[in-house]
């Protein structure tokens, strides 16, 4: 059998030569390990939409690439990243999400600006030579980009438009940017965090997995964009609206202000790497954020976005429901799928196989981008 090396360097071909990732990098403990060093603190990390940081003091915590963070949005409007961690003796701040007017430790009751600097340390000053703008949060990259966040955990941080690419470019038929969430789903996956994204941006398994719900509605796709920048995406002609199941006798939301008769009848996929994808179709955009929490197992998020002027239709609730019908019984099907696949990765058997470059295009840009990841920080 071929080494881990050479696998992965079968992943760079095009994707009508190249081979899927191999299953070692679903399973493998130390390879888990690696991936937070090489992927998720050296790169540009999705959060998805900025808006639910709609007012200063609006925070949230997560666990990204290992370390725990804070996300919050500062009295200038500002969004900020801080390490999760109190600069005196290293308590955690903040919990879960919220509002807050500044952080308080609950330890020793040092508390931070919304911009991180330290504004009270009782009782230190007694201490020699303290200095409190010596003991700032912890702080990472933070920017926005059409209404998404992006955060970059490495001092030595690349410049996000090159990352990016043409992205915005891409993406320019739709309004993405204006867009507000309506709904922000939380998910445990008992699946590698590679393998829900994987399933998300390819069409191969919709007959197999979605035949009574949703594969009527899609149709061949066309052959993936040519990009520059950290991503796929692949545009797909439908039958109606992508967000509602194909039985549905709902009326479809209204189509979104200004954009393109070309892209009317369809659904643009992309995959923003490492960890971040979406859909937009006419009348919303569809998001799903995956974040590993071990080998086997992935903590996800799904939002829902869609123009502020249908967000404020009379009726919106009840269409609306349609919606997010159709993608929780997407993903209660897909989640099987997963557990069932993430079972068979962890054969002693498995192997690397090979893709439908059509149907499985996306899936395929991402494995050489993850490859060329792995062997280039070696």
């Amino acid at each position: 059998m071929k080494n881990l090396h050479e696998q992965l360097a079968n992943c760079q071909f095009p994707a009508e030569q190249a081979f899927s990732i191999p299953p070692e990098c679903y399973t493998s403990e130390d390879l888990f390990q690696e991936e937070f060093e090489k992927i998720f603190r050296r790169n540009w990390i999705g959060l998805g939409r900025a808006d639910r940081f709609a007012v200063e003091g609006d925070y949230e915590t997560m666990d990204l690439g290992g370390k725990p963070i804070i996300v919050l949005r500062d009295h200038d409007g500002v969004l900020r990243i801080f390490a999760n961690t109190c600069r005196h003796r290293s308590a955690r701040l903040l919990n879960d999400s919220g509002n807050c007017k500044l952080i308080r430790c609950p330890f020793h009751g040092w508390t931070y600006k919304l911009d991180g600097t330290l504004s009270g340390a009782p009782h230190m000053n007694k201490v020699s030579n303290f200095t409190r703008s010596d003991h700032e949060l912890v702080s990472y990259h933070a920017e926005e980009r059409l209404g998404f966040i992006f955060v970059c955990l490495d001092h030595s941080v690349p410049n996000l438009d090159d990352y990016l690419g043409d992205f915005a470019k891409i993406h320019a038929p739709w309004p993405i940017e204006s867009l507000v969430t309506t709904r922000r789903r939380s998910l445990k996956v008992d699946c590698n965090w590679k393998a829900f994204l994987d399933v998300f941006n390819e069409y191969y398994h919709l007959p197999f997995v979605h035949p009574d719900s949703l594969d009527e509605i899609y149709n061949f796709p066309n052959p993936a964009n040519e990009v520059k920048g950290a991503f796929a995406t692949q545009f797909g002609n439908i039958e109606g609206s992508g967000g509602l199941l194909q039985d549905s006798k709902e009326q479809p939301l209204p189509r979104m202000k200004n954009i393109e008769d070309r892209v009317v009848s369809g659904v643009q996929y992309t995959w923003v790497f490492p960890n971040m994808s979406f859909a937009s179709g006419m009348d919303l955009l569809w998001i799903y954020e995956a974040y590993p929490i071990s080998v086997n197992s992935c903590q996800v998020f799904q939002s829902i976005c869609v123009p502020p002027e249908t967000a404020g239709l009379q009726d919106f609730d009840k269409k609306i429901s349609s919606y997010y019908q159709r993608f929780d019984n997407g993903i209660e099907e897909d989640i099987p799928a997963l557990v069932n696949q993430q079972r068979g990765l962890a054969s002693s058997d498995a192997c690397q196989g090979r893709f439908q470059p059509l149907l499985e295009a996306n899936v395929a840009s991402f494995a050489k981008w993850y490859a060329d990841q792995l062997l280039s920080q070696s």
